[in-house]
Formats: C-alpha cells, sequence, structure tokens
C-alpha cells in the first residue's frame, strides 16, 4: 500500500508539468514581471511636475517560505496543504522584492506622488507598506490551473498613525500547467492589482 501511494504521488507531479528533483545539468530559468505602464508613462514624462505627496514605499515583507526565488504551485485536487516549488525555474528575485520594485514604478510612472528613497534624506509625508500574503499557482485539476496574488496594504502617516488599510487579491487562470504559464498569469494578475492599489492610494491621499 505505501508503494502505491508513493507511486500515485509521483505520477500527479510529473503530469502536472512538475518535477520535484531537478534533472542533471538541467538549465534553470528565471523570470522577473514588471509595471506594465507604456502608455501613461509617456502622458507624465519624466519632466512632469510631481506635486503630489512624498511617499516611502517600504519594502514588502512576507511570510518565510515565501521569502525565496522559488515559483510555489499547489495541487489542490490532491493535497491543499503542500506547497512545491518547480525544479528549474525560478525567480530573479523573490516575489516580495519584485511587487516592491512594480510599485514603485507605477507610483511613479502613473501619479503625481513623489517616491522617497531614503527618509534620511527627504521629509517622508507617508509610508506605503505591503504584507504578502500569497503567491502560488494553483492546480484545481491535472490541467486547470491559476494563480492566486494576495497582499494587505497599509498608509500611515510621518507620525506612524495609520490612515487606511485594505486587502488586494487576484486570481488569474494560466494558459499552461508549467512555470510558463504560471510566470504569464502572475505578470497580468500582478498589473491588474497595481492597478487597483494606485487607484486606492490616490482616493486616500486626496482625502488627506
Amino acid at each position: 500500500m505505501k508503494k502505491l501511494l508513493v507511486v500515485f504521488g509521483v505520477v500527479i507531479v510529473l503530469l502536472s508539468g512538475c518535477t520535484i528533483f531537478p534533472k542533471p545539468n538541467a538549465t534553470v530559468a528565471t523570470y522577473n514581471f514588471i509595471a506594465d505602464t507604456p502608455a501613461k508613462t509617456n502622458q507624465l514624462g519624466q519632466s512632469a511636475i510631481k506635486n503630489g505627496k512624498k511617499i516611502l514605499v517600504t519594502h514588502t515583507t512576507a511570510p518565510l517560505w515565501l521569502d525565496t526565488q522559488a515559483i510555489y504551485y499547489r495541487l489542490v485536487y490532491h493535497n491543499p496543504f503542500q506547497s512545491y516549488a518547480y525544479a528549474n525555474s525560478r525567480w530573479s528575485s523573490p516575489p516580495a522584492f519584485l511587487l516592491t520594485q512594480q510599485i514603485k514604478q507605477k507610483i511613479a510612472a502613473e501619479t503625481n506622488h513623489l517616491i522617497i528613497k531614503d527618509s534620511s534624506m527627504a521629509v517622508v509625508e507617508n509610508e506605503l507598506h505591503i504584507e504578502l500574503e500569497e503567491f502560488s499557482h494553483i492546480f484545481d485539476t491535472l490541467t486547470d490551473s491559476r494563480v492566486v496574488i494576495r497582499f494587505q496594504a497599509s498608509l500611515v502617516n510621518n507620525s506612524h498613525r495609520l490612515i487606511a488599510q485594505k486587502t488586494f487579491s487576484a486570481q488569474q487562470m494560466a494558459q499552461s500547467a508549467n512555470a510558463t504559464g504560471a510566470v504569464n498569469a502572475f505578470s497580468i494578475a500582478s498589473n491588474q492589482l497595481m492597478d487597483e492599489l494606485i487607484h486606492w492610494l490616490n482616493i486616500e491621499l486626496s482625502n488627506l
């Protein structure tokens, strides 16, 4: 019986296009995702006057299991509580770092707010804190899968008083049951969340 269970588990992993153990001399694919802002970047331009709030975007925090370059997936039809990592695919940096860069790019490109890189060099009016909670490729069946991103955003003033807080979440179906399909879906979902985050941020800051 134990042998049958082991074989069953291995078959599930292999059929999903994933593997736990890297192949000898296999090339590791490295992925990234960036802010999708071509049109609005051109409208503002680098010479646009930044007359909004001065914001410090702190480094996005994440639970220990997410604070790596691994691309995680779960087979919920088999065991929804266990996570695996793609053996020969990884992020160029941990997702929390990539999200931080994407948020800064979005705010700089699509708003009149000024991103403060170092609080010791300029006065910060507000801080944006992001706590990443979920960033996984989820298989509902052997062939149907989706990515899920969820994070909590907190806006605080320079007295460290909480101004506003909101949880953002998005799902996107993956076109293929592998790391490439996951990365493409993550890119779409993250850009959707960035648009929602910017909209929320503008509303909250306009009320100050």
